[in-house]
């Protein structure tokens, strides 16, 4: 017979597989609303990311995930910035606490998980947490997005920071600084989770967020 503790763990991961799913299919449908509302088609917005037309169908229709790089790269070349992919909370309530359960999230990639901390389009900064896993990265090539300050710190574990040629060993309460067009990779090196925080500032494109964000209406509960 199985054990409880076997059990509970089972309910556990099957509950995160269920949210992660349903948090690709939430994004692939704002990705695919923004698109169409800026009328570019899929092979549009594949040469101005640098992907495929078919990688972007299958991430409209939640079939697949996409790196931190990726997602940044489709919301420049779509006039917003990755706030604007997350969840309903933040749009839907500016104020009170935000409790570590309500944080909206991207579909975890490339053994990276984003959630959004500051609540758009009222504040005057982007502010989010990122949980590595070991070996998990913001993906395998240096991006960049916009042309904003930004900062990293690091709460728990060892990161690397990619900065052109540059490379930087950050561990715990380590911070590092640097402006959002200057091609930027971050990647768990150590032997545990890593989990670090960015604050960028200005928020991109926000007078096109706060237009999308009133034509949005509610999403049920996760």
């Amino acid at each position: 017979m199985p054990k409880a503790s076997d059990n509970g763990e089972a309910q556990a991961a099957n509950g995160a597989s269920s949210a992660a799913a349903n948090a690709q299919q939430v994004l692939g449908a704002r990705l695919k609303s923004l698109r169409l509302a800026r009328r570019l088609s899929l092979r549009d917005l594949a040469e101005a990311t640098g992907t495929s037309a078919s990688f972007i169908s299958q991430l409209e229709r939640g079939l697949t995930g996409a790196s931190t790089a990726s997602l940044n790269q489709m919301a420049s070349a779509l006039g917003v910035s990755v706030a604007l992919l997350f969840a309903e909370s933040a749009a839907q309530n500016h104020h009170g606490a935000l409790r570590r359960s309500e944080r909206p999230s991207l579909p975890p990639s490339d053994g990276c998980r984003k959630m959004l901390l500051s609540r758009p389009p009222l504040s005057d900064m982007e502010v989010y947490v990122g949980e590595f896993d070991i070996g998990g990265s913001t993906g395998t090539a240096l991006y960049t997005h916009g042309d904003a300050h930004e900062m990293l710190v690091v709460l728990r574990g060892i990161v690397e920071v990619s900065l052109g040629d540059a490379r930087h060993v950050l561990e715990e309460g380590d911070s590092i600084e640097y402006a959002t067009s200057t091609p930027h990779r971050s990647e768990n090196i150590g032997s545990g989770r890593a989990e670090v925080m960015w604050i960028i500032a200005p928020p991109t494109s926000a007078r096109a967020e706060l237009d999308q964000y009133k034509a949005w209406k509610p999403l049920a509960a996760r």
